[in-house]
């Protein structure tokens, strides 16, 4: 019979493969023990770990009620704006200049410093964001009048206690960082922030102090912020 070069290679494969088996084999084999054996005298770390913390006292080191109240309590430095006196509407550009160069991860560059491009262009926005002081009664009224059930929408304060108004609410309510107000270019409040096209529309609206409705806004020429 005479071997090709496949069945060479199917040969020696085989044998290959018997000898790392039969190897393992033999070394998984029950040896027995030899001299003399001893206990592991540490104790078990994880052991060891369950017995320090059953010594502390937790309700001294973690104070529940000053974590509730820090919770309650907690306000971030915001920037006050005025009331709405008089009712305007205005387009913000959203389009984004980079500060910085982007590397592609391979020693190049994806996208280079000053590069501009519009965040609206490749996500979907379709959310209403309501901005409002919630240290006024009237403001916080109509908001709850009017947005308290409309869960498309983001309700967040200027002023005020995000706590309570939640409570009051029965739905989260947040601050309005610095960052919101600066690059949707919110002057006052109400503010109703919605998408327009690939624009933010801002709407700055009078309530009725009587009836908490919006007084008189009718849709006249939007103009832009750049």
């Amino acid at each position: 019979m005479i071997w090709t070069n496949k069945y060479k290679l199917i040969f020696r494969t085989l044998v290959c493969f018997l000898i790392i088996f039969l190897s393992n084999a033999y070394a998984l084999t029950d040896l027995g023990i030899f001299g003399n054996t001893y206990k592991i005298a540490e104790t078990d770390s994880i052991i060891e770990l369950e017995e320090k913390a059953a010594q502390v006292n937790w309700e001294k080191v973690f104070d529940r009620d000053k974590a509730e109240n820090s919770i309650k309590n907690y306000k971030p430095d915001l920037i006050k704006l005025q009331k709405t006196d008089e009712n305007n509407q205005f387009l913000v550009d959203m389009t984004y200049s980079l500060k910085f160069d982007i590397p592609d991860g391979k020693g190049g560059i994806l996208y280079p410093k000053g590069f501009s491009f519009n965040p609206l262009e490749y996500i979907n926005f379709h959310r209403t964001l309501v901005i409002f002081d919630g240290t006024d009664d009237t403001q916080v009224k109509w908001c709850k009048n009017t947005y308290g059930d409309d869960y498309n929408s983001t309700l967040l304060i200027s002023d005020g206690s995000y706590y309570e108004l939640s409570e009051k609410f029965g739905r989260p309510v947040f601050y309005a960082s610095a960052d919101i107000i600066i690059r949707f270019k919110i002057k006052k409040v109400p503010s109703i922030i919605k998408r327009k096209d690939n624009y933010i529309e801002v709407r700055e609206i009078v309530i009725n102090d009587q009836e908490t409705d919006i007084i008189g806004f009718d849709n006249h020429d939007i103009h832009k912020h750049e």
